[in-house]
């Protein structure tokens, strides 16, 4: 039996390690959804006196749940390609959907919230920074990098770098090297 060349150990280990990175990031975004979910449902609704401000609130949590579950899935999707392929087509199309769906979704969300308009400026406040979040998430999956380590995260932000959704997205393309 050949031994593996020294680089493709090194190449095994890479792809190894950036799987544990997707799997914790895929788990990560799927445990935020649950959770932006639950808070919302048994600790912030309950507090709500009037209609308005709990239907404001899904509707600005829904867009941003949806872009958390499917970044979470993308992350977890990308551990059989990472480091090994493209990736694959199919994926590739969900995801180019998706990326055109959000920003309905993100538009619906934002009319839905300016419709049942929270009476309480307070309340009103927190509902629209939810919708915004669901813009960042968005923004950093489909357009540019928003997030990175804190520690570098002030180096980092403004160098305005591809997502790696984005990238994977190309890769799918055909005639793409």
């Amino acid at each position: 039996m050949k031994e593996p060349e020294p680089a493709d150990d090194a190449a095994v280990t890479k792809r190894a390690r950036r799987r544990e990175q997707y799997l914790s990031l895929g788990l990560g975004e799927l445990a935020a959804a649950a959770v932006f979910g639950f808070v919302a449902s048994f600790l912030v609704t309950p507090r709500f006196t009037d209609r308005a401000a709990t239907v404001a609130l899904w509707w600005a949590l829904t867009p941003l749940i949806a872009i958390l579950v499917q970044g979470g899935c993308y992350w977890l999707l990308a551990r059989e390609w990472v480091g090994d392929s493209p990736m694959p087509r199919t994926t590739a199309t969900v995801y180019s959907v998706l990326r055109v769906v959000n920003v309905a979704l993100l538009a619906a969300g934002l009319a839905g919230v300016l419709w049942w308009w929270p009476a309480d400026n307070a309340t009103a406040l927190l509902v629209f920074a939810v919708w915004f979040v669901g813009v960042v998430e968005y923004v950093n999956y489909f357009q540019k990098r928003l997030s990175y380590p804190m520690h570098r995260w002030f180096a980092t932000v403004g160098q305005w770098r591809t997502p790696q959704l984005v990238r994977d997205l190309r890769s799918a393309r055909p005639g793409h090297s």
